[in-house]
């Protein structure tokens, strides 16, 4: 049996024994009938959860036939049709639950013959149906609090996925683009240039191990344990980054104004693949080129451009046509600056993205909280 109906079962007993007193308080006198309908009134109580109704009505039944049995002594509180009356107001339909209290409230003005008998019943019928009410409230209160917990969990699950998409989206992006940038010159100065080729074979292997270090960090966030995991990188990490560009061909000119104030680690993490998103799209749409990366440090915000002087949108739409690269054809267009947008609102921040409006080129302008 399950834990409820046994808990059931147990308060019909309780109740049962609560309107039996009488019958034992002042010895056992009388009618063995009052005593079934006393028992009657209670068993009803275990149907409480399934019928709440029909428990009520067999319950009152029950006790209305208690001045016709006999000898008995007087019962101050029927508990059993209290408890129904409860589980009818908090379980019942709008309708029913109704209903059934007006039936049961025109019932015991009905039977009773006293005003005072019939304002308690009364009484107590509106205080068990108010409290189940109450009760009712409750319940749909807990369950929706449930319910929304579930929904802001699966919201922040999506918010991760998300997150780990875009940071494995960077991390590959700008190494596989520098490799190929890379793995294309190495050849071509094999022969003219051992150095410079070697350069180049040194630079994929560098890109190589870095997209590995920190693909283990972001990947090390699906484990279930809870030791410890690699950092992300942030704007303190740029250096490294700025250096592999410029291995692929894009003379990459980092200046600073401002004095620097600390950023959220959200804000740090967000600083940084925003920027190595941007330069990764000036190696794979625009090299070789120049690139002009600018922080300017306000007093409450960030403010990251990245301007480059290579080919304009439609230049470079023609290129990824003509190499076969999926999309419409801007370099706008394409997954990594919606994830420089997706970046800085998820920050509190905003991004303009677009062709510089002064000569060719794009620029990538970003407004971060600080």
């Amino acid at each position: 049996m399950p834990t409820k109906y046994r808990l059931d079962a147990g308060l019909a007993v309780l109740v049962a024994a609560v309107q039996l007193w009488p019958f034992f308080a002042r010895g056992f006198t009388y009618s063995w009938w009052g005593c079934a309908v006393v028992v009657a009134s209670a068993v009803p109580v275990v149907w409480r959860r399934r019928f709440p109704v029909i428990a009520l009505i067999a319950s009152l039944v029950a006790t209305s036939l208690y001045d016709f049995v006999g000898k008995v002594p007087d019962q101050p509180v029927w508990y059993g049709g209290i408890v129904a009356m409860h589980a009818v107001a908090a379980r019942s339909s709008a309708r029913a639950r109704i209903a059934a209290f007006a039936v049961s409230v025109g019932g015991v003005l009905l039977a009773v013959g006293s005003s005072e008998t019939a304002l308690r019943a009364v009484t107590l019928l509106g205080a068990a149906y108010a409290l189940g009410r109450a009760t009712a409230a409750a319940e749909e209160r807990a369950a929706r609090l449930e319910r929304e917990r579930e929904l802001e969990a699966e919201r922040a699950a999506e918010r991760e996925r998300a997150r780990i998409a875009r940071d494995m989206h960077d991390i590959l992006s700008h190494a596989v683009s520098v490799m190929v940038v890379q793995a294309e010159a190495g050849p071509v100065v094999l022969h003219a240039d051992p150095a410079r080729a070697e350069a180049a074979f040194d630079a994929i292997a560098a890109a190589g191990r870095d997209a590995m270090v920190q693909l283990r960090g972001i990947l090390a966030v699906l484990k279930e344990d809870d030791g410890p995991r690699a950092p992300q990188p942030t704007i303190d990490d740029l250096a490294a980054l700025v250096e592999q560009v410029r291995g692929a061909g894009v003379d990459v000119r980092r200046t600073t104004t401002g004095d620097p104030v600390p950023l959220r680690p959200d804000v740090a993490v967000a600083a940084y693949r925003i920027t190595q998103e941007a330069l990764t799209n000036v190696v794979k749409h625009a090299a070789p080129a120049r690139a002009d990366v600018h922080f300017d440090w306000r007093e409450d915000s960030l403010v990251i451009s990245i301007v480059d002087d290579g080919p304009g949108a439609a230049a470079r739409g023609a290129r990824a046509r003509g190499s076969g690269t999926r999309g419409s054809g801007a370099r706008g267009a394409g997954r990594g600056l919606i994830g420089i947008r997706e970046r800085a609102v998820a920050c509190g921040g905003s991004a303009v993205l677009g062709p510089r409006p002064d000569r060719r080129g794009f620029r990538v302008l970003v407004e971060l909280p600080a």
